[in-house]
């Protein structure tokens, strides 16, 4: 008896260590990666037609969650089905639960177990619907979005902030970007996006004149209205609207009104509140007009029972105002403090009060300042007053574009392997310290009018919104190398239905070739439409015929890197700014503006390349696209690259002067002014060819 016990016991032992074993073998790969994995042999087959079943119990919590995820099944995976219903889940189901008095269930964590069918259970409706995020990373890295690895899953966050600010004053990003990058930032189970609405460029490089320093105010306003930025704005309909987005996708809006310095759009509109002292960016704070001025401006986002600002915490700025004045400083930070809270929301301020040390309190309690520099704010100082902090180290964290200070792209790798929120700066706080509520990373375009486009400023952020989710959900537990986790997040892109990057297929695919015959795009989905165009010479070329000339493909712009190869033909008498390619992001033209030479525009800039298309002859063009610069091939050979540039003004400071191209492929030709002339051989690659490849191309 007792032999047979110890072989029992044994027998149980060696079980349980080879279902630890199959624990730790091949989990599947998502970004943050899951905190504990149990595989089972084989996949779950998601099937053309899926159900999702509620409980119905915690339906009326779990149905918005439910919505979401079905309307990204859909955009991941062309015509599939997907319904909802309350009841207990049949085989190929996903079952949704939630079990709220679980206290062993960590806030916003989940538990999946995946096998004849799904079962997703949760303490709360966020910790679901972070559920479906995994599913659907696993579900893409698979090619027919098809198989989900069998096992079982319980994951959970580390730090409660998980965030990202972007500076959308000093350069206008559209509602339709913010509004991706609320699902992007969701499909990384980041969930605070900070939005930076006011701020102004420096002065020096507009000759210190403050009357020419560019600034902006991104919202709309009612109480002044000439402060709402000309260039670049957000309705406060479509405001409240994102952040209606953001609650679907799991991720908060932060807005930021920033005062009393970086404050320019301020006293443009209202010049007696500016500082004649520190210059017109600073807020005069002995002048009542200022208070009464700010007062408005807040009143108006905040007030009522459906503000324009209608999460629970609002950002009320507090940075680098002149340390002379540091006493004044602290009274208006803690009247904007109060204020902000008698609206009912809690505050957050960027960390300033080591700089403006003093002896006006600042009230602390239930307000959080990001740690940014442990010069103007000491975090174990801050802490020790009462502040929650969100770590965001300028030195790790921040992004500046093209401006060469801080990072132009971050140092994921260092990040990856040294960094979480708990370290600010030299200061080291426990993970689990509940004064740090997590991290957030920036990006900062500081140097207005360099160039910069929206393409160029996510092309920054995707990486590091990457490495940053593993870091911010995670902590300090990295599951794999860095390298690997390089390689391998290459399989998880932007979320469903976004291509921000504008890539398509491997690197070294043809993403298509335009076959004028047959009127279709080869190695793709066939066109979407076309207008006003003529096919000649036995197929071989596309006849524009300016105006509304034009054919639509299913692309609408290829990302870094890429060649685009094309032969043209133009007639005489093209008119100024005739477009050959374009898209809602950009356009290339056969005569930029009033030069009569080949360039594009985008985002407000035009960009000439020093080469005049001549007309009633074939040429062949090249352009080459990276995150540096656009270069220009004629005939093969290299005509000019367009990179590296600086702009000097007369004080002598230089701004870098940026001219990539996200290339437009949505049209060829133009739905208002399109080239008039011929084109055939038009190729586009997922790839920069090299001198000699593209010499070939077309011969």
């Amino acid at each position: 008896m007792m032999l047979s016990k110890i072989r029992n016991a044994t027998a149980a032992l060696l079980c349980h260590a080879a279902c630890l074993a199959q624990s730790n073998v091949n989990p599947p790969f998502v970004i943050p990666a899951l905190r504990e994995w149990h595989g089972a042999e084989g996949n779950f087959i998601l099937q053309d037609k899926v159900t999702l079943t509620l409980d119905p119990a915690y339906s009326d919590k779990l149905t918005s969650v439910a919505r979401t995820f079905s309307e990204d099944l859909k955009a991941m995976r062309r015509g599939l089905q997907c319904s909802i219903r309350n009841g207990a889940p049949s085989n190929g189901d996903i079952y949704f639960t939630l079990h709220p008095d679980d206290s062993a269930r960590r806030k916003e964590g989940y538990g999946l177990e995946i096998g004849n069918k799904i079962t997703i259970d949760a303490r709360e409706s966020i910790g679901a619907f972070w559920a479906t995020r995994t599913l659907l990373q696993l579900l893409e890295q698979d090619k027919a979005h098809r198989l989900i690895p069998k096992g079982k899953a319980v994951d959970y966050p580390q730090f409660a902030v998980r965030g990202f600010v972007l500076d959308c004053a000093r350069k206008f990003f559209t509602m339709e970007y913010l509004r991706n990058y609320v699902k992007f930032m969701s499909y990384y189970k980041m969930n605070d996006f900070h939005i930076h609405l006011n701020d102004n460029a420096f002065s020096g490089f507009y000759n210190n004149n403050w009357d020419s320093t560019y600034a902006a105010f991104r919202l709309e306003c009612a109480a002044y209205p000439n402060l709402t930025a000309k260039d670049g704005s957000y309705g406060k309909k479509e405001f409240m609207e994102l952040q209606e987005l953001g609650k679907s996708y799991g991720v908060i809006i932060v807005p930021e009104i920033d005062v009393p310095a970086h404050s320019l759009a301020f006293t443009r509109i209202v010049p007696e509140i500016g500082s004649k002292v520190y210059g017109m960016d600073h807020l005069d704070l002995d002048n009542p007009l200022t208070y009464a001025v700010l007062d408005n401006i807040f009143k108006e986002y905040l007030e009522g029972p459906a503000p324009v600002f209608i999460g629970k915490e609002v950002h009320i700025g507090t940075d680098e105002y002149a340390k002379k004045e540091a006493e004044k400083f602290r009274a208006f930070t803690d009247r904007y403090i109060r204020y902000a809270e008698s609206f009912g929301k809690k505050v957050r301020l960027w960390g300033a009060l080591t700089h403006a040390q003093g002896n006006t309190p600042v009230k602390s309690e239930n307000v959080t300042m990001n740690f940014w520099y442990n010069g103007y704010a000491d975090p174990k100082e801050m802490t020790r007053l009462g502040y929650d902090g969100i770590s965001t180290p300028d030195g790790w964290l921040y992004i500046v574009p093209a401006a060469g200070y801080y990072n132009d792209y971050l140092n994921t790798k260092k990040i990856y392997e040294e960094w979480t929120p708990n370290k600010v700066g030299k200061e080291i706080f426990s993970e689990d310290d509940p004064k740090i509520r997590g991290g957030s990373f920036a990006v900062w375009n500081d140097h207005a009018g360099n160039g910069i486009t929206q393409h160029d400023v996510h092309h920054r952020v995707f990486p590091a919104m990457q490495t940053l989710a593993q870091k911010m959900w995670g902590g300090k537990n990295l599951p794999t190398p860095y390298e690997t986790f390089v390689e391998k997040s290459k399989g998880v892109g932007e979320g469903p239905g976004l291509n921000m990057l504008g890539r398509f297929g491997n690197k070294d695919s043809l993403v298509w070739q335009y076959d004028f015959k047959n009127k279709k795009i080869l190695k793709s989905k066939s066109i979407v439409s076309q207008n006003n165009v003529i096919v000649n010479g036995a197929g071989q070329a596309l006849q524009l015929n300016g105006g509304k000339s034009f054919v639509e493909t299913p692309y609408r712009g290829i990302g870094y890197n890429y060649t685009v190869c094309f032969s043209i033909n133009p007639h005489e008498g093209n008119a100024r700014d005739a477009v050959i390619f374009s898209s809602t992001d950009a356009t290339v033209k056969l005569k930029q503006q009033g030069t009569g030479k080949l360039g594009f525009s985008r985002e407000g800039y035009a960009v000439c390349f020093n080469y005049e298309v001549p007309v009633k002859q074939w040429t062949r063009l090249a352009i080459v696209g990276d995150n540096q610069g656009t270069t220009l091939y004629v005939n093969g050979v290299l005509k000019e690259k367009l990179a590296g540039a600086k702009r000097t003004f007369a004080n002598g400071k230089q701004m870098a002067k940026v001219q990539t191209l996200f290339f437009p492929l949505q049209f060829i030709g133009d739905k208002e002014n399109a080239f008039k002339g011929l084109l055939k051989n038009i190729k586009a690659y997922n790839y920069i060819l090299s001198e000699g490849e593209i010499a070939m191309v077309n011969d």
